[in-house]
């Protein structure tokens, strides 16, 4: 939530305390972590980066630290007033000072005024906000002051707060919705080997899509060795949600779907890379020796060799490490074939 007046005195920050209050159920119902942010604590002077936002390359530390808390949100609510007909020249000096890390967000306004209760601020910050590719919600709160405030204090009004629930919950859907779109824009996703996919590091949030993708992918294997006894077709989101805190895991997603992922870790001087899979419907397109690959090139310096397994009478599996340069090392296990692969001095 964005307090965008910078005026001592201004109703800004009343109306910023009454909707956290009014969408904090709602907010926990949803998942959602709501962040306050006061432009005016912020302090960000009048745009003075020498290089085009676009670059991403900012001089400053009041730049990176804004940059900092704008990529981190998947969406904004601007609680807004109105001057002379438009918004404040604080937002928009705040929006002018960044690029990528608006891009295919939503932004819902709470906005406040006399006349026209602050809707024509919100009318000229969309020109500006759609410009910047971020997505304003249909969903607005308006304020009239006149009507709504008493001694500097907003009177109590169900209809509302039911109005800044509304609008909470349609940024949250918008959000989910934009997130194919943002994610190949952040800084740590990279491109895949499929056009328009992109790969980047699997966290404990992403624990419910890994779960779909371990029990669709590895079904095959568990028919193929005639077992049920496959740990991946098991876990439940909690499970993968621990050991995704405690592996390197990469995710590959084509338009928001998990289409693959791998995971690895340093066991002393070997590197493990285990729970490579891909589902079924994008097989033989490459995605499993391009994530291989990934894995193997994240190996920490000091480790010798890659180690790796896969069911005994998975042929298929098998065949493609040996392609890869893996050679066969005994098992602990009949049922389970071990491969290692040396690495370089």
């Amino acid at each position: 939530m964005l307090v965008c007046s910078t005026r001592p005195g201004a109703l800004g920050p009343e109306i910023g305390e009454w909707l956290i209050e009014a969408v904090a159920p709602g907010a926990a119902e949803l998942g959602v972590e709501l962040v306050p942010v006061s432009l005016g604590e912020l302090e960000l002077p009048f745009l003075d980066e020498e290089a085009h936002p676009s670059s991403g390359r900012y001089a400053n530390e009041h730049t990176r630290r804004w940059s900092a808390i704008v990529d981190a949100v998947d969406g904004i609510i601007a609680v807004t007033p109105e001057y002379n007909y438009g918004m404040p020249a604080s937002l928009k000096n705040a929006l002018d000072y960044l690029g990528r890390e608006w891009a295919w967000k939503p932004i819902g306004f709470v906005s406040y005024g006399n006349t026209s209760a602050g809707t024509r601020s919100v009318q000229h910050a969309k020109q500006v906000v759609t410009t910047l590719r971020l997505v304003p919600l249909g969903a607005t709160v308006a304020i009239r002051i006149g009507d709504a405030v008493e001694n500097g204090r907003l009177r109590p009004d169900a209809a509302r707060d039911a109005a800044a629930v509304g609008l909470l919950g349609e940024l949250v859907r918008v959000a989910q919705a934009l997130r194919p779109m943002r994610e190949p824009l952040r800084p740590e996703a990279v491109p895949g080997p499929l056009p328009g996919s992109y790969a980047r590091p699997l966290t404990a949030h992403d624990a419910p899509e890994v779960t779909v993708l371990q029990r669709c992918s590895w079904v095959d294997e568990a028919i193929v060795n005639d077992t049920l006894t496959v740990p991946a077709l098991h876990e439940s989101p909690d499970d993968v949600q621990e050991w995704l805190a405690r592996w390197h895991t990469t995710g590959l997603w084509l338009d928001g779907r998990l289409l693959g992922s791998v995971r690895a870790r340093r066991v002393g001087t070997d590197w493990h890379i285990g729970r490579l899979c891909v589902v079924p419907d994008r097989r033989g397109q490459g995605i499993g020796r391009w994530l291989l690959r990934v894995a193997e090139a994240a190996a920490e310096p000091g480790c010798r060799r890659i180690l790796l397994s896969t069911g005994a009478k998975s042929l298929r599996n098998i065949d493609l490490y040996h392609s890869e340069g893996y050679r066969s090392v005994p098992s602990a296990d009949a049922a389970t074939a071990s491969l290692a692969k040396d690495l370089p001095e």
